[in-house]
């Protein structure tokens, strides 16, 4: 892959979705001492920013591909993404769910109009019954990250980023499969090495940080998180995200439960954002003082896959 590709697939996700809004916080910048804005993912039509590498990948398919429909596995947000997009283009979209997805995301998606199949303990297994029906139905495997289709897509934001913020100096992401960082970092750091990407994640269950520490893909127990959207494997024959969150990403950290929870509170709080878990550990990463950047910074706030209840449980006693 290279920048190309990327530029590429702005010409496509432009014609489809509006740049999102790239927020100021004088909060964060405040506290931290520097500029810090929030580019607001979580105001996509699927409510993240999986909706960029879904739409450019499902518009890249054949004829042929798109009158067999597509499948793919998630825990929420690129099911959503895939049902989206499928539906925009009138394809039929069968979304693997595992049984652990939480019941409110279950019914979101239920009601997107794609198909769905809900079965296993993990998103690896619900992603082998999607590889199953892509030999038994002929239906086009939409992956969640590992793909250049889709890390395109989610390169587009970086793009963005430069033209709204000329003098980024650092952008922080959660990390997961790595689909969006490695689309992040490519566009950052092809464009300016010296713009940093950083990575933040859950410190328990973290594939990508696990498989980096052993030089190769592994998998890991999955445990229950707020941050629900970055569980999930690498993938064992991972082709692409895991050399490019090595090659592009300078600091990669993990942040506490308990962190995530104070920095969902904070995004309520201070700008009345109702966030996922996982698209608040970058701004976790600020307020623990893991990742200090020095210039004008950018925090992806990445999805707003919660149930109300649960946000509520989990922001209150830190209002």
């Amino acid at each position: 892959m290279n920048l190309r590709d990327i530029w590429k697939a702005r010409s496509v996700i432009k014609r489809e979705l509006p740049p999102t809004p790239l927020m100021h916080s004088a909060e964060l910048s405040t506290l931290t001492g520097f500029p810090v804005y929030l580019k607001l993912e979580q105001l996509q039509p699927s409510g993240s920013f999986k909706l960029r590498g879904a739409t450019h990948m499902i518009s890249s398919l054949t004829n042929a591909q798109k009158e067999k429909g597509v499948v793919t596995f998630s825990t929420g947000n690129h099911g959503f993404a895939v049902a989206r997009a499928a539906a925009a283009q009138s394809i039929r979209a069968v979304i693997c769910v595992a049984e652990t997805v939480t019941r409110a995301k279950i019914e979101a998606l239920e009601q997107s109009g794609a198909e769905l199949r809900i079965e296993g303990k993990s998103q690896d297994e619900a992603g082998k019954i999607s590889a199953e029906l892509v030999q038994t139905e002929g239906l086009t495997l939409i992956p969640p990250f590992d793909h250049p289709s889709i890390i395109a897509g989610q390169g587009t934001m970086g793009l963005e980023l430069l033209e709204e913020l000329p003098d980024i100096s650092a952008v922080i992401a959660g990390l997961s499969g790595g689909g969006l960082l490695s689309g992040l970092g490519l566009a950052m750091k092809e464009t300016d090495p010296a713009i940093e990407v950083h990575g933040a994640t859950i410190s328990r269950g973290a594939a990508m940080q696990e498989s980096l520490r052993a030089g190769h893909p592994v998998e890991v127990e999955e445990t229950p998180t707020l941050a629900d959207s970055l569980l999930g494997g690498i993938g064992l024959d991972n082709q692409y995200t895991m050399k490019m969150i090595e090659r592009y990403t300078d600091i990669r950290c993990a942040v506490s439960e308990e962190a995530i929870a104070r920095a969902m509170a904070f995004l309520y709080k201070k700008h009345r954002l109702i966030v996922e878990g996982g698209a608040a550990v970058g701004v976790s990463a600020l307020l623990e003082q893991i990742i200090k950047p020095d210039g004008p910074t950018v925090v992806i706030i990445t999805g707003n896959s919660i149930d109300p209840a649960v946000h509520y449980e989990t922001v209150t006693p830190y209002l």
